[in-house]
C-alpha cells in the first residue's frame, strides 16, 4: 500500500472510520504517533499524518505536512472499450489503471449485451484500491458512450485495434483507440475507420477483449 485514500486528505485534522480504519488499526495495527501517508486523488500532492488517537471505531489523525508528489502516467491515452462483461472489466481494470490509461469510455457497440449493466461508482472503487497499491495519484477517468458513432464525435482521431498489417508501435502519435467487444465490431462500425486508422498487433493469435486491451494499451504507453 503506497498510500491511503481519502476525500477529506489536506484537512489539518482527519477522522478515519469504517474500512479504512478496520484496514489501518485492525489488519496493520498502527498505533498512537505513528505517521500515515494520504491521498484524496483529486491533486498531486502526498500528505503525512499523525495518529493522535484512536477510539473502538474511529481515529483522529493531525495533518504534519503534504508535499507535491506526482505519479501520473507518462502518455493521454483514451481507450474506447465496447461493453463486455462487467466481471471481465472489473478484473482487468486495475492492469489498465497501472499501465497508465488516462481515460476508458464505455461504448455500447452493435454486439454489445443488452443485458450487460456497468456501475460506475463500482468501478471508481476499484480504481481507489488499484491507485493505493501501485502509487497513482490521479484516477482514470470513466466515460460512456451510447454508440461508435458518439465516441467518434467526441474522439475523432481515434484509431482501431484490428486485424491489420499496420501492427500498432509505441512510437505511432496514437492518443485514441478503439477496442471491440467479443466477436468485434459490426461492417458498419469498421467502415467507421480508414485503413491509415486501423492497426492491429504482432500476434497470430485471437485475443479476448480483455486481452487486447491490455496488450494495445502496453504497446502505446509503455
Amino acid at each position: 500500500m503506497q498510500f491511503v485514500y481519502d476525500k477529506d486528505a489536506s484537512s489539518p485534522i482527519l477522522i478515519v472510520e469504517d474500512e479504512t480504519y478496520k484496514y489501518l488499526f485492525r489488519a496493520r495495527r498502527k498505533k498512537l504517533g505513528d505517521i500515515i501517508d494520504f491521498r484524496n486523488l483529486q491533486d498531486d500532492k502526498l500528505y503525512s499524518y499523525k495518529v493522535m488517537s484512536i477510539d473502538k471505531k474511529s481515529a483522529s489523525l493531525e495533518l504534519i505536512y503534504g508535499e507535491s508528489k506526482p505519479v501520473l502516467p507518462t502518455k493521454d491515452l483514451t481507450i474506447g472499450w465496447c461493453i463486455i462483461d462487467p466481471k471481465n472489466i472489473e478484473k482487468t481494470l486495475p492492469s489498465l489503471n497501472e499501465i497508465g490509461v488516462a481515460k476508458i469510455v464505455f461504448i455500447r457497440c452493435a454486439y454489445t449485451q443488452a443485458n450487460f449493466k456497468i456501475k460506475k461508482e463500482r468501478l471508481e472503487k476499484i480504481l481507489v484500491n488499484s491507485s493505493q497499491q501501485c502509487g497513482r495519484s490521479s484516477l482514470m477517468q470513466i466515460e460512456f458512450s451510447q454508440s461508435l458513432q458518439d465516441f467518434l464525435n467526441k474522439y475523432p482521431q481515434s484509431h482501431l485495434l484490428n486485424f491489420s498489417p499496420n501492427k500498432v508501435s509505441a512510437n505511432q502519435d496514437i492518443d485514441s483507440i478503439v477496442v471491440g467487444c467479443e466477436g468485434g465490431l459490426s461492417k458498419d462500425e469498421i467502415k467507421l475507420f480508414t485503413q491509415e486508422k486501423t492497426v492491429g498487433l504482432n500476434t497470430p493469435t485471437i485475443l479476448r477483449s480483455e486481452s487486447a486491451v491490455v496488450a494495445v494499451a502496453s504497446k502505446i504507453i509503455l
